[in-house]
Parts: C-alpha cells; structure tokens; sequence
C-alpha cells in the first residue's frame, strides 16, 4: 500500500512539471541557430617602409580622418624638395625665354631709330630740292649722286635701327624654344604633384569610423606595401550568419527582416536579409542544433538594424534567428 502511494505521488509529480513546460514553452516554430560575424576594413600602406608611428591601439574606437600609422618620410621628403627646385628652375628658363630686353637697351634703340628717322627724312628733302635744282641747271650729276646715295643709305640705316628695336621688344627665345621650355615647366610640375602625393601617403589615416580590432606592427619594424597595419571594425560591416533547410528557403528574401536574440543581445534586435547563397551545401560542423534536421541547408546573410551595439555584439557569437512569417 506504501509503495501504491508512492507511485501515485511520483504520476501527480510528473504530470505537474509536464503540464507546466506545456503552458511555458517557446511559441512558434524553433529559431535558427547562427553566429555573428564581421567583415574587416585592413588598412595597409600603398609604399614599403618603416613604421615609425602608431597612433591606435586595440579596443580603440576612431572616426574616418583619424591617424592611425605613419612611415618614415625622410626620402619622399627629399624627393618632393627636389622636384619643387626643379619646377623653380625650370620656370626660370621659361620667363628667361618668354622675356624681353633690359629697358635701357630698348630706350635707347628706340633713341637710335628717331636719330636714324630723321636722317632718312633729312636726306629726302636733299634730294627733293637736288632734283628741283637740276631742272634749272643749278646742280651737278655728281652731286646728283651723292644726294641718291645719301636718301638709300639714311633708309637702311632707319630699316636696322627699327630691326633692332623690334628684337629687343620680342621674346629672347624662339617659338620652338619657349614650347619645348613650357612642356618641361609641366613635366616638372608633375613630377612635384607624385612626389607630394607619395609624401602624403606616409602618414595613413581612417578610411571609416569603428574599433579597432587588432594592430598587427609596431614602430621600428618595416612593413611592405599592401601588408596590413591596423584592422578596423565599422558596426555596418557586422552580419548574421545561420543556414536554413531547403523547405524553409521561400520565407527568406533579400530584404526580408529576421528577429535576432542571444545572451546579450537588446531586446527586439532585427535584421535584414542581405544574402541567400544560391548553392546547397551540408550541414557545417560549427552548427551543432537539434532542430536542424535536414542535410543540405542554405547559407544566408543578414545585418542587423542596431549595428551601432559593438559594445554588446561580438563577432563569433552565437545568436538564434526567427524568421517572420
């Protein structure tokens, strides 16, 4: 008879705590299990060097514009100093070519050909009058002669004095000189604009807010073009990973909204639908959930809308993921 109420008490015990896990239980179908991962920003330098700088550390968070590293820029500094002396000299040449003749030479060529202006118009009226004289006889041929040779030789001399003056007033250069001089005054400021740009890319900065994850050099050591400095995490490039059986694929849309809840997760955490891989594949062994039954399975992608909780969610944690249907 003990034992028959022992029993009895034992079938009350059992059907209670059924009874209350009944009422208690999880509503809905079972969540996905999928884990948080993130997609890093590695910031490398575009020139081999030595690091002489670092201006972060890990767990830092920094703004897009914040320094981050800088390299040695002794050489790139001498380099862009050169070229500006050579932009100088060559623009030098170019206002030497483009120039004209010091001023006192040019007044006084100027002088030179209203001296010679008003020979030439000396020795013309010569020979007006020689020739009105000759009509009445009153002059000699030879003296004729004089008067001519006079007038020609006053008007080569008013043709040189201008000459003159025309070279002094243009360019000392050529047109082919002052050209070939203007494509060397761009070459060299070219070479002044890469030398300056190469200058400028010594000291690296941000290209996006977010944490720092990880500084893989230290000052001292030499790092080559390409090899990464500082990895960086923005909150946007922080995503949801799960893998869903094939049956349940159509409730999954780029763009659709996922709930998204864990340990320590906000309340009311979603996300967006942002990949659906369009291959099977089975099952990974990071997955280890009863619910997942079915052998291929489809991996899908979804960011989630509060990505501004760095400080909460970490990537490599687990999450369960409840699609709205």
């Amino acid at each position: 008879m003990p034992l028959r109420r022992a029993l009895v008490v034992v079938a009350v015990l059992v059907v209670g705590v059924g009874g209350w896990w009944w009422l208690t239980r999880p509503r809905g179908p079972a969540p996905y299990a999928g884990y948080l991962e993130a997609e890093y920003v590695k910031v490398a330098p575009v020139q081999s060097g030595l690091l002489t700088e670092l201006s972060v550390s890990r767990g830092q968070t920094v703004q897009a514009g914040a320094p981050l590293f800088a390299q040695d820029e002794t050489g790139d500094r001498a380099a862009r100093d050169e070229a500006a002396h050579r932009l100088q000299q060559a623009e030098a040449m170019l206002s030497n070519l483009q120039g004209k003749g010091r001023v006192t030479d040019i007044e006084a060529a100027q002088a030179t050909v209203q001296e010679a202006r008003a020979a030439a118009d000396l020795a013309r009226d010569d020979l007006r009058r020689g020739e009105e004289l000759k009509k009445d006889g009153a002059i000699t041929m030879q003296r004729m002669d004089e008067l001519r040779a006079n007038e020609q030789q006053a008007k080569a001399r008013l043709a040189t004095a201008e000459a003159r003056l025309n070279t002094l007033r243009a360019s000392v250069g050529r047109a082919d000189e002052i050209l070939a001089q203007r494509a060397a005054v761009d070459a060299a400021r070219a070479a002044v604009e890469s030398a300056s740009w190469r200058l400028s890319q010594r000291r690296v900065t941000a290209p996006v807010a977010g944490l720092v994850t990880d500084t893989i050099f230290r000052p001292g050591e030499q790092v080559n073009a390409g090899m990464p400095v500082v990895s960086l995490l923005p909150p946007q490039n922080l995503l949801v990973r799960f893998f869903v059986p094939e049956p349940d694929l159509p409730a999954l849309r780029v763009g659709s909204t996922v709930d998204v809840s864990c340990d320590l997760c906000p309340a009311g955490l979603t996300a967006t639908v942002s990949f659906v891989s369009p291959q099977p594949e089975y099952t990974p062994p990071v997955i280890y959930s009863e619910s997942l039954r079915g052998k291929l399975v489809f991996l899908v992608e979804a960011r989630p809308a509060a990505a501004a909780s760095l400080t909460v969610l970490k990537p490599g944690q687990p999450v369960d993921v409840r699609v709205h249907r």
